[in-house]
């Protein structure tokens, strides 16, 4: 879904910070005529070129403001530190451009089919404002004016919720579609291998030393020559194992492939039903692991799943329907952006794009 860049009412207080700053820092009506610029305002003012706009869309006009605004509020979102990883950064702006004017030939659209915002879920999200600050001086003095620029943002999102839900419902499919559907994907309802295994497990802090982690390898060491030498496992793990499981003999349930720490699969893999594996080092401690038993990957028949396969085709034929929308769009309505705006993409990518 489409988010607000108004992120939240600490961005409108801020504003409100702000508007105080800017009564407080202002001339005092005895200083000079309102209205009226001094020269050197004028005059600097005069002497700054007007910025090229970003883009224009159809009959629109998007603002390099527009743009930086786009761009700073999406690097916020995305980015830790809200700035991009080295050699994201020009991707992204030509994301956040695209993106862009993909919204202006949306909220195009959505007011040409004549959808309306949800005025209850504005209405509520306002009352969630006022009870949250109802306390904030910023908040009192400044409410309607905030609310002024707030609310037409609020209706344009809610506009665009709407139009997008709109677009991507889409009927329940056929049996016929959904089994298709099954037939062209079928390693998405594949039951994956599971695995059962027994534990021994010697518990270490991780924030101990490594004279703690040497004590549990040397004896996991002594175990597993035990174990080698004929010792009963299940014995063994309910007398020295610091795992639940200790009190079953070390039995898990079985346990889909992936749920385990890569650790544990890569010595699982190489272990046949019955086998004990030499102490292996975990998060939790040191461990000695037994497969007890194996269930190799399934296919699930369609009448298995046929309902996920009909929930899985909806979300796609919805994702398709919304995409086919903004390329038709794109299509229809001369774009123009201004790439100047934009960081050169790394070599890497501009011989992709070029096609070499």
């Amino acid at each position: 879904m489409y988010k607000s860049v108004v992120a939240g009412l600490a961005g409108l207080l801020l504003s409100a910070s702000a508007l105080a700053a800017d009564k407080a820092s202002a001339p005092k009506s005895s200083d000079k005529a309102p209205g009226k610029a001094t020269p050197v305002a004028a005059a600097a003012s005069a002497a700054r070129p007007a910025e090229p706009p970003f883009a224009t869309v159809g009959d629109v006009v998007l603002s390099r403001a527009d743009y930086r605004t786009a761009l700073a509020v999406g690097m916020r979102k995305k980015y830790y530190h809200a700035k991009p990883p080295e050699g994201e950064e020009a991707r992204f702006q030509r994301e956040v451009g695209e993106e862009l004017v993909n919204r202006v030939l949306l909220e195009k659209e959505a007011r040409r089919r004549g959808v309306l915002p949800d005025q209850a879920k504005i209405k509520a999200t306002i009352d969630g404002y006022d009870k949250q600050y109802k306390n904030s001086p910023n908040w009192a003095a400044n409410r309607d004016k905030m609310l002024a620029n707030v609310v037409p943002q609020l209706e344009r999102e809610s506009v665009m919720e709407r139009f997008e839900k709109l677009v991507k419902t889409v009927d329940e499919p056929s049996e016929a579609v959904a089994r298709a559907y099954y037939n062209q994907h079928k390693d998405l309802f594949v039951e994956p291998e599971q695995v059962k295994l027994a534990v021994i497990l010697l518990k270490v802090d991780p924030s101990s030393p490594h004279s703690a982690w040497d004590g549990a390898h040397a004896e996991g060491k002594r175990l597993h020559q035990r174990l080698l030498g004929g010792a009963d496992f299940a014995e063994l793990a309910k007398l020295h194992s610091g795992d639940k499981s200790g009190a079953d003999g070390g039995e898990m349930e079985y346990t889909h492939r992936g749920m385990l720490p890569t650790t544990v699969h890569e010595v699982v893999d190489k272990l046949k039903v019955g086998e004990i594996s030499a102490p292996v080092q975990l998060l939790e401690g040191v461990a000695i692991l037994k497969l007890v038993g194996r269930k190799p990957a399934t296919q699930r028949a369609f009448e298995q799943v046929k309902d996920r396969a009909g929930d899985l085709w909806q979300r796609e034929e919805g994702e398709t329907r919304w995409k086919k929308l903004i390329a038709d769009l794109r299509r229809a309505t001369p774009v123009t952006i201004d790439q100047s705006v934009y960081a050169p993409l790394p070599a890497s990518s501009e011989k992709k794009a070029g096609g070499g």
